[in-house]
């Protein structure tokens, strides 16, 4: 089996941790100076491992092998949430890089742009996988500041460049390595995960409408408070959902506005942003029948509630035949410490897994944390990692 070198692979975590700082932790949006800054790094790394990069119009590094022969793809992402973790993605494309240059032949990287989700749901392999036109671009717009996609492609310098596309023929499948995200590794002291699946998640807006008016002086018996009739339906799902819910089901309400948002002044409008999560598509649909009948109970009262769907994606199972490879690795590399666990978040690996036989390593969250800038994972977690997922590479290329 091949033998990473753990000195080079933290190494290049921490000199790529160094891009856009923050704290202990990250801050480097999609398509910001310092996103592109760490693509650029990353391909001079690829370059010198002996492979060739590519910068797409998406904004996509794809890493290609000159050599013959089988090719896996490896790889995640490098943008970063808002003032988050220094791992989320990036160890992940740091992986195939150390292991593209543990075995000498047949691995290829890929850092994909926008997992994020800042423009839109995993742009970046979603362009590779399915193909992007124009026509969405131009429709795309950053969820934080309002930037258009087109004008923040021109402002990182990737307008005009072609966008590339996966060959599935080219390879033999997809792997990805990723913190857990969550605390179950480290708070069993399990020291990898083997997911066997990923959720689909699907998000709505609710809104609220009433009417606006004087805090003071409108009677309560005629108020129609948008600000109230969201609190009742926050306080009806609490109640509804354990009831359809799947054991590993979770669902947030992540944002409340309230407009206008004033002391003195009885709300005339609302909105909730609510999603929830599960790899069972029936229990998805329970939940959203759930949430229909719940929303349908609310407009009995003084208010108006529109609920709309803004996303939904598909659960997606990883590879059985990769998983089985991850497994036999994990055993080799941390016996008895491994479990198979399924992906609570999205990962580009299910948009691979359309195309391309797919699995996904975890390695343990200290705490569970992630999404903050305090996120982290012990330097001997992230080498174990490393060495079990270059060991699944080497058997898969090799069957």
């Amino acid at each position: 089996m091949p033998k990473i070198n753990a000195d080079r692979l933290l190494g290049d975590l921490y000199a790529l941790r160094a891009i856009g700082v923050y704290k202990t932790g990250v801050h480097r949006p999609t398509y910001s100076a310092d996103d592109m800054l760490a693509r650029e790094w990353f391909a001079c790394r690829a370059r010198e491992a002996g492979l060739e990069p590519e910068t797409d119009g998406i904004g996509n590094v794809i890493c290609r092998s000159a050599a013959s022969g089988p090719k896996l793809l490896l790889g995640s992402h490098l943008e970063t949430q808002p003032y988050a973790g220094w791992l989320d993605g990036a160890m992940g494309v740091i992986y195939g890089l150390e292991v593209a240059r543990a075995l000498g032949h047949g691995i290829e990287v890929g850092a994909w742009a926008d997992e994020e989700g800042h423009f839109g749901n995993f742009l970046g392999s979603h362009s590779f996988v399915r193909g992007t036109d124009d026509a969405e671009i131009a429709r795309a717009i950053n969820r934080h500041d309002g930037t258009k996609l087109p004008d923040a492609l021109a402002q990182a310098g990737l307008t005009g460049r072609p966008r590339a596309r996966l060959d599935p023929a080219r390879y033999r499948g997809y792997l990805e390595a990723h913190i857990e995200q969550g605390d179950e590794l480290d708070s069993t002291g399990l020291k990898l995960g083997i997911v066997t699946s990923i959720v689909g998640i699907w998000q709505y807006s609710i809104r609220f409408e009433g009417v606006q008016n004087h805090a003071g002086t409108t009677r309560m018996a005629i108020r129609k408070d948008a600000g109230v009739a969201l609190m009742e339906l926050g306080q009806a799902i609490k109640t509804r959902f354990p009831q359809v819910a799947g054991k590993r089901s979770v669902w947030t309400t992540g944002r409340i506005l309230l407009n206008p948002g004033a002391a003195s002044i009885v709300p005339g409008g609302a909105e909730m942003l609510f999603q929830f999560r599960d790899a069972d598509p029936a229990i998805l649909q329970a939940m959203e029948n759930a949430l229909q009948a719940l929303v349908a109970e609310a407009n009995a009262g003084p208010c108006k509630v529109t609920l709309t769907n803004l996303s939904r994606s598909t659960p997606k199972l990883m590879d059985a035949g990769f998983q089985a490879a991850l497994e036999r690795a994990a055993e080799r590399t941390a016996p008895g410490a491994h479990i198979r666990i399924p992906s609570g978040a999205g990962h580009d690996a299910q948009i691979f897994a359309e195309q391309l036989p797919s699995a996904m390593l975890f390695v343990p969250s200290i705490g569970g944390i992630s999404h903050h800038w305090t996120e982290d994972t012990k330097d001997e977690d992230i080498v174990l990692g490393c060495q079990a997922l270059a060991d699944a590479a080497a058997e898969i290329l090799a069957a």
